[in-house]
């Protein structure tokens, strides 16, 4: 009775969340090889490297491209490293602007609606109204991880023997197509279980709070925040604030000698509007992670929530700040890259030999009905 009804649940929940499961599963392919691709195809990103003294300042790169672009804001500069062009994001614009880190000269002007932006808008929420869209990837999502559970009870021989075990874990590439399909479902489903349940948990981690509250709950929660002590000082008037290119400058410096412990030379720095009193960085970007930072914009010290190396991270943080990692594949470079790729290639199939499967067997049901004889009274 049982194994019926996870038979008609996985069923039925499969062509449900078929189609989306087919989106996200090839847009995911593409994603995950974006940034190789980009270097490989493009001549801005990459750049001779020289010494990190070389590298210009924020403020050198704001005025190159403001000498280029006067009618626009500047946000930020993304600093990739050594031998990687600087990316500058401007406000209220499409366009992303590169820039060669050691001259300031700029390297190109690309629009940002490019071919990964629709893929990554398909992967997101599916080329629909993101508020809309978002919901139908995250349902589809957890359906697709139930189908994951119901899938492995299916895969399960109720037998474990030699002939068992070759039928659950190897192909039969000689057979016919019918049941080359159905080991495709079957096997390569099998294989691709344990990848398919870390990208289907760390998706829903980023779809539902609850989900991502829960497991920070589960995992002993962040650390707790330092104690403040009270202080009856009275508060002083603003003063005026810093200016914005110096203050960008030694946010970039500091954060380059004194915070960052991964790949130093990566940082993001936003340029303060002129009101703002807290600015943002970037550093410690390496396999898919990061560390935010906030800087008072006046005295250059840390405020805000602070965040440590992820090295340094209880499980709880490490858990939350990998989940873009883990999502992605880029938590251990190329090799996970890879097995990433054909992980989510395999998921994509999976809805397409599933259905022809039900097909298969829904034809030979009508065929035997049609055969049947009627009873004659």
């Amino acid at each position: 009775m049982l194994s019926k009804i996870n038979a008609w649940l996985h069923l039925w929940l499969g062509i449900a969340a078929g189609i989306p499961v087919i989106i996200l599963g090839i847009t995911g392919c593409v994603l995950v090889f974006e940034h190789d691709i980009k270097e490989l195809t493009t001549n801005y990103i990459q750049v001779a490297a020289q010494k990190s003294e070389e590298q210009l300042p924020p403020s050198a790169i704001y005025k190159s491209v403001k000498a280029t672009l006067p009618d626009y804001e500047i946000a930020s500069s993304w600093y990739y490293g050594l031998d990687k062009s600087i990316k500058v994001s401007l406000d209220h614009s499409d366009s992303l602007v590169y820039v060669n880190p050691y001259t300031a000269e700029i390297l190109a002007i690309v629009n940002h609606e490019d071919f990964f932006h629709f893929m990554d808008e398909g992967h997101r929420h599916l080329w629909m109204p993101e508020k809309i869209g978002r919901q139908v990837v995250g349902w589809s999502t957890l359906i697709f991880f139930i189908l994951l559970l119901t899938g492995l009870a299916l895969w399960w021989p109720k037998k474990w023997n030699r002939r068992s075990r070759e039928q659950s874990l190897t192909i039969k590439w000689k057979a016919k197509f019918k049941r080359i399909n159905y080991d495709l479902h079957n096997v390569l489903g099998f294989y691709a279980l344990t990848i398919a349940f870390v990208m289907c948990f760390t998706g829903l981690i980023m779809s539902f709070p609850w989900i991502r509250s829960s497991v920070v709950w589960m995992t002993g929660g962040y650390p707790n925040k330092p104690k403040t002590e009270k202080n009856n000082k009275t508060e002083l008037p603003d003063q005026p604030l810093n200016d914005a290119l110096d203050v960008a400058d030694q946010i970039w410096y500091k954060v380059r000698h004194e915070y960052a412990k991964y790949n130093k030379e990566a940082v993001i720095v936003h340029y303060p509007e002129h009101d703002e009193k807290t600015v943002s960085a970037c550093t410690d970007m390496e396999g898919g992670t990061w560390r935010d930072l906030n800087f008072d914009r006046n005295t250059l010290e840390l405020t805000g929530r602070k965040q440590g190396p992820i090295d340094e991270a209880n499980a709880a943080e490490w858990l939350m700040r990998s989940n873009y990692a883990l999502h992605t594949g880029f938590i251990g470079g190329m090799t996970t890259k890879i097995i990433y790729f054909v992980a989510s290639l395999v998921c994509a199939t999976l809805p397409i030999t599933g259905f022809y499967i039900w097909w298969g067997k829904k034809r030979k049901a009508t065929k035997k009905t049609k055969h049947t004889p009627l009873a004659t009274p």
